[in-house]
């Protein structure tokens, strides 16, 4: 199943910052976990992963389109749960008004990226699934545990980020 997500960087004076939601507990997919904003590609998207990923945001988030900047995407991503995600990454300039959606948005965060793409932040585990292995990265930021495929992408923009590949 296609889907997409925004890997929003917050340009903030004095550092940056990559934003995240806490998803609802009641939610089918990920209760609970925190997250990118995105969803599923919708026909309306045309099968465009960056007109998915922007109109999801502004669903979830309230953050509208027009304060992002695309500047690239990082590895497709297939989840356990069968959603192959394209991570979108853009550029979020403050000041923004954000209007969480309250069925979908339990929290909305914002993570130091230093903080994120530090490797000594990384830890990769291994859990059985259907009888095999599979590993998965986390990474816990005060308390706040960020597993699973969002944390894998978050690695993937780590080792972009180092080796100077870019979008």
């Amino acid at each position: 199943m296609p889907a997409a997500v925004l890997v929003p960087i917050v340009l903030r004076p004095d550092a940056l910052t990559v934003m995240l939601t806490r998803r609802t507990a009641h939610l089918a997919h990920h209760p609970g976990q925190i997250s990118f904003p995105g969803g599923r590609l919708e026909p309306d998207d045309q099968g465009d992963p960056v007109v998915c990923a922007l109109r999801e945001t502004r669903e979830e988030t309230g953050l509208e389109s027009a304060r992002v900047v695309v500047v690239g995407r990082l590895d497709d991503y297939l989840t356990g749960t069968g959603f192959l995600v394209t991570p979108v990454v853009g550029l979020v300039t403050p000041p923004f008004d954000l209007t969480p959606d309250p069925f979908e948005v339990a929290e909305i965060l914002e993570v130091p990226l230093d903080f994120l793409v530090d490797q000594a932040n990384h830890q990769l585990h291994e859990r059985e699934v259907r009888g095999r292995p599979r590993p998965f990265w986390s990474m816990d930021w005060n308390g706040a545990l960020i597993w699973g495929a969002t944390a894998g992408m978050l690695v993937n923009l780590s080792e972009v980020l180092a080796d100077g590949r870019g979008g």
